[in-house]
């Protein structure tokens, strides 16, 4: 048997997350992603929601012929705790990382970020990488931003 790695692709990351409500919001109102696939299952007491960046490529497709998008995984329940929290694996010993957005122009981008109260885990001022900004989600979860002049009108 053989398999063909050329045809291999990229398609999605998991993040556990405690509060579907406020996640969705963060990803779909302040980032821009827009709401793909979900699927729940009442008896095992999740929900899986699939978010991504319209691509016109992609328009059309069953989820999982497209590519780079972003898994939320509730547990249902979670919500309802407010001590809960997931490892995002950016504590003191480090180990997962982030994803990263790019945007059109960096500083409006933050402006917008101050606007909604999202917390900045580092903005571009700060420090010596001045390019970037780091935003950290619901949960905690970084998300780094990233100017793309391509993206400038």
């Amino acid at each position: 048997m053989t398999t063909n790695v050329a045809k291999y692709r990229y398609n999605h990351t998991m993040y556990r997350i405690r509060d579907p409500k406020a996640s969705l919001k963060f990803y779909t109102e302040i980032l821009g992603m827009k709401l793909v696939d979900e699927h729940h299952s009442d008896e095992a007491k999740f929900s899986l929601y699939f978010l991504g960046y319209e691509d016109p490529a992609s328009e059309g497709l069953v989820r999982l012929a497209c590519q780079g998008l972003l898994e939320l995984t509730h547990n249902h329940g979670t919500e309802n705790d407010a001590s809960f929290a997931y490892n995002t694996g950016n504590g003191d010993q480090g180990g997962y990382g982030h994803i990263a957005i790019t945007v059109d122009d960096l500083t409006a981008a933050c402006a917008r970020f101050d606007e909604f109260g999202v917390k900045f885990v580092k903005r571009p001022e700060e420090g010596r990488m001045r390019h970037i900004a780091f935003i950290a989600d619901p949960d905690g979860y970084r998300v780094e931003i990233l100017e793309n002049p391509m993206l400038q009108a």
